[in-house]
């Protein structure tokens, strides 16, 4: 992986796609891409994008201010009262999977990218790609699906139930799936008929670049989706609080969620949907076969290096096969290989930033000194890039730090349960609420703990299995609104009743 700087452009060069132009606000003396082209940031700040494998600078990117939010703000507030807001259902449809064919058609090079900055495997950025191309086909679909419907009241009045898009909506997408959220957010806000800004994250800002480009090529009108690079302090904060975006969306934190909802309150009441944090239960029962339930686990935790909102980091396992199993899950854990995103045999890359790092081995050091056993893992790997060990924690309890809060990284705490109700008890155990798993043969004991699990997903025998059909978020503070399916459409849209008075009947 290399980079190359010319007096007049970038070139970014990849092991699976060679060299190409990458739109970083340096190829073409321009950041965001507004109004369908790529336009200099007013105040002409840039800030460097690291590769977390090898902790060197890939490009600088443009940095957007206050002043550039409010330009693609005016520029998407223009089209959705403009063209947009006539254009038919039918063809956003068809732009929508327009733009997903130049997904597929480009996944080499957009998972490429994705792992350049990301550090996530290669082979795992290009699911990302895939995943995102299926999300954007599945709104496109949906375009001309959005109904409303007569509603039968009395014989005097004839009335109407609407569904209008919101209008202007603003979006800020995380570091960890950058491309696959940007296909999140972008295909229900479009497909019912809204114009959008979405800044893109500091750590993470290459892949959405690349993929404004094919939003020109797919044929969109100028305005109707513009794409930021900024920090969350200054361009997301610009956008929460902007007095013409009439919707916010954010995945992230739970504690920056709280302030976009603050500040999307403190200004135009817009409405609001976070995607947040999470601290999953992954319970495994005594009956479940041992091997598959290892491998969800192994793949629940460890999947995209820990750094995953719905990832199983609280495993709870019934007391019977306890021993068992922690000796087991050491052994598969040890099997992951940690190392070049660029190598076939990857599964686990680096973390995203230094900031990430030592974020997560703070909490591995403050699991020690709390008294918790490192089974395996626990260190550093190598000694260049943003590496850690797949880290596992026996021994621990219920109030420590690693058990109650998010950590975002490869690792995880095994805990004890012996019945069914001490199970669901300590998997409710948490201010989240996003996710949760049941490993278990019996039918019964599937269905009566889903049930009784807080958590906007249960997946019983599997991990980390989602789909664009299906609803995603979260109970708690995990969120509030649901992405995906027929679900995120409803964040989307706002109802209007239309009552019409028939014949020339006079009030009273």
């Amino acid at each position: 992986m290399l980079f190359i700087m010319g007096d007049l452009n970038i070139k970014l060069k990849t092991p699976q796609t060679g060299e190409y132009d990458q739109p970083t606000g340096l190829l073409y003396s321009h950041h965001s891409f507004i109004n369908n082209e790529f336009v200099k940031g007013v105040d002409g700040k840039t800030f460097e994008v690291i590769n977390p494998t090898t902790e060197d600078v890939i490009c600088s990117v443009h940095e957007a201010s206050e002043k550039d939010v409010d330009i693609a703000v005016s520029a998407a507030r223009k089209a959705f009262e403009g063209s947009w807001k006539t254009t038919t259902p039918n063809e956003r449809g068809r732009l929508l999977v327009k733009l997903a064919d130049l997904w597929e058609k480009n996944m080499d090079l957009l998972a490429s990218v994705e792992a350049l900055d990301n550090g996530k495997a290669f082979t795992m950025a290009k699911g990302d790609i895939s995943a995102g191309a299926n999300c954007l086909r599945y709104y496109g679909g949906w375009a001309d699906k959005i109904q409303g419907k007569v509603v039968d009241t009395n014989a005097e009045t004839f009335n109407y139930i609407k569904k209008e898009p919101i209008g202007v909506c603003g979006q800020i997408i995380p570091w960890n799936f950058p491309l696959l959220m940007w296909s999140w957010k972008i295909g229900p806000a479009i497909a019912a008929g809204n114009t959008v800004v979405l800044k893109t994250a500091e750590q993470t800002p290459l892949g959405g670049l690349v993929a404004a480009a094919l939003v020109k090529e797919a044929g969109f009108p100028p305005g109707v989706i513009n794409i930021i690079s900024g920090f969350g302090k200054v361009a997301g904060a610009a956008i929460s609080s902007h007095m013409d975006i009439d919707k916010v969306a954010f995945t992230g934190s739970t504690l920056v969620g709280r302030t976009i909802m603050k500040a999307a309150a403190g200004s135009n009441l817009k409405k609001v949907t976070l995607e947040l944090g999470g601290k999953s239960p992954n319970i495994v029962f005594e009956d479940a076969d041992i091997d598959n339930a290892i491998s969800w686990v192994n793949f629940g935790i460890y999947f995209n290096h820990g750094q995953c909102c719905c990832a199983g980091s609280r495993i709870i396992v019934q007391d019977t096969i306890y021993d068992k199993f922690i000796q087991r899950f050491k052994e598969r854990a040890a099997q992951n290989n940690v190392g070049d995103p660029f190598a076939k045999e990857t599964f686990q890359g680096p973390q995203v930033s230094q900031l990430q790092f030592d974020r997560i081995m703070g909490y591995i050091e403050e699991g020690k000194k709390a008294g918790a056993t490192v089974e395996t893992g626990g260190k550093r790997k190598g000694d260049k890039g943003y590496f850690i060990e797949p880290t596992i924690f026996s021994n621990v309890t219920e109030d420590m730090r690693i058990v109650q809060e998010e950590i975002f990284g490869p690792v995880c705490t095994v805990s004890k349960f012996s019945t069914q109700e001490e199970a669901i008890k300590i998997g409710n155990n948490t201010n989240y609420g996003l996710a949760a798993a049941v490993h278990t043969k019996n039918l019964n004991t599937a269905i009566q703990v889903s049930n009784a699990l807080k958590a906007g997903t249960v997946w019983v025998n599997q991990y980390n299995m989602l789909s664009h059909q299906l609803p995603f978020g979260g109970f708690k503070e995990s969120g509030v609104g649901r992405e995906l399916g027929d679900a995120a459409l409803d964040n989307y849209i706002q109802v209007k009743t239309v009552s019409i008075r028939l014949g020339d009947a006079l009030f009273g």
